[in-house]
């Protein structure tokens, strides 16, 4: 490891940090590729407009009225008593202010205090610098006026100016503008990526569905070009997979049919022989190449032809379960834990015969033997536990491989041709699930089929 990683590891990174945070689905990393870039636009364009184009403005027509202001002051300076009034009326009337004189009023300097906004402050700095610093005068912006209030040589004026000659009008007009307009794009990006996503994820439902041995009747490809070609390519990957497994299940149902024919004109000619410790060797050979036949057939046809159906999984593998038992010598010590009310779309053929191999298993090798249906939130499992001699953890996974015998320990497939787990697990995984061997709570072996639900 380098001193870079040391100092600053891996997961602090900016880019992991980032990427946590980050949504996960493809609908929500494009919706925020375009929402992103606009937000960023929009705040851009908000700061541009407020602090600088509003600002300069403001402080423009704020110039205006300190103009008017410094007017008025120099004017009430300048006239004589006399004539004040009518050119206070005169000029209220040209200015379109409110112009009120305030005799032996005395404005006191005004004491710091913040700013509720950049217009009071423009205002304040604008009409300092045309009546001069040490001319007092106060300043307040009510909702509709500016009122400003000037020192003047033998009293005050009380000038109230219209909020639309120092600001420009309805500068929130601007942002409601902005921000609907963002609204009305990200409403058409939320529907026009809604639009694109579904086909994708119409086809990941698909392929989930095809991997859990589901048919998929209705799925046809629509969409962008590059969907539609994923879809065709999954299309004609589904059509390979399913020809591929009839076309060897028919060639090794011909090559069975064929095999028995020979082996039946054989048991025929053995029963037509008197018995003998010959004849009844050949009888046990003929009987166990037949059963292999069988199990390259069973390992063959896999699930191939059977449609899934709804089924009640607690049914199922009671049913199972007790035909199991009864087909063993020694099921009585078979015990049940499998509660109704799990639906599921499963092959039920298929699934027979992946459970009867693991109880068949379990009844050769433990004298208890435990059947149970567990569902959680995703998984449906089905553990099958015994009390027998169990399989070393570095043996489980060879024996799971077709045509693999145990040599030592436990032999699962006593008596046949190493075919039983390993069609046990192709059933499994063509339901989308696996079959798990792991240490048993009752000291033998547990096989866990799980499926997804």
């Amino acid at each position: 490891m380098s001193w870079f990683q040391t100092l600053w590891p891996e997961r602090y990174r900016p880019g992991r940090v980032i990427k946590r945070f980050m949504p996960r689905g493809l609908f929500g990393r494009s919706l925020l590729i375009i929402v992103l870039p606009m937000f960023l636009l929009q705040v851009f364009v908000a700061y541009v407009f407020f602090e600088r184009d509003l600002d300069t403005t403001t402080r423009r027509m704020a110039r205006d009225v300190a103009a008017d202001v410094a007017f008025l002051v120099a004017q009430e300076d300048s006239t004589p008593a006399g004539e004040r009034a009518a050119d206070r009326t005169l000029a209220a009337k040209q200015l379109r202010y409110e112009i009120t004189f305030m005799p032996g009023v005395d404005i006191k300097p005004s004491r710091h205090r913040p700013r509720r906004n950049t217009i009071d402050q423009a205002l304040d700095e604008v009409i300092a610098q045309q009546i001069g610093e040490t001319r007092h005068f106060h300043t307040r912006g009510l909702a509709d006026v500016f009122t400003i209030d000037v020192d003047v040589h033998d009293g005050a004026l009380h000038i109230v100016v219209p909020r639309d000659r120092v600001t420009v009008a309805s500068p929130d007009l601007f942002v409601i503008l902005m921000v609907g307009s963002s609204l009305i794009l990200l409403a058409v990006a939320i529907l026009f990526l809604r639009n694109q996503v579904r086909p994708i994820e119409r086809l990941a439902r698909a392929a989930d569905a095809f991997g859990k041995g589901r048919a998929v009747p209705d799925f046809k490809p629509y969409g962008a070009i590059e969907v539609r070609r994923a879809a065709q390519a999954f299309l004609t990957m589904r059509e390979r997979i399913e020809r591929h497994v009839q076309q060897r299940t028919e060639m090794l149902a011909g090559v069975s049919h064929d095999l028995k024919t020979p082996l039946t004109r054989i048991r025929l000619q053995l029963a037509m022989m008197k018995p003998g410790p010959e004849i009844e060797a050949l009888r046990a050979d003929i009987a166990e190449m037949g059963r292999m036949l069988d199990e390259y057939l069973d390992f063959a046809r896999g699930e191939g032809g059977e449609k899934a159906q709804l089924v009640d999984l607690g049914d199922l593998v009671r049913e199972t379960a007790e035909a199991a038992a009864r087909a063993r010598p020694g099921g009585e010590g078979l015990r049940l834990e499998a509660p109704s009310g799990t639906f599921m779309a499963v092959k039920p053929q298929a699934l027979r015969r992946c459970l009867t191999n693991l109880i068949d298993n379990a009844l050769k090798h433990g004298r208890q033997v435990r059947v149970s249906l567990l569902r959680e939130e995703r998984f449906a499992e089905i553990h099958v536990d015994d009390d027998g001699p169990g399989i070393k953890p570095e043996k489980r996974e060879e024996a799971l491989k077709p045509f693999h015998r145990l040599d030592e320990g436990r032999n699962l497939q006593t008596g046949g041709v190493g075919l039983g787990l390993a069609i046990a697990s192709d059933i499994a995984r063509g339901h989308g699930g696996e079959l798990i061997l792991s240490d048993s709570p009752d000291g033998g072996l547990r096989a866990t089929v799980r499926l997804p639900l």
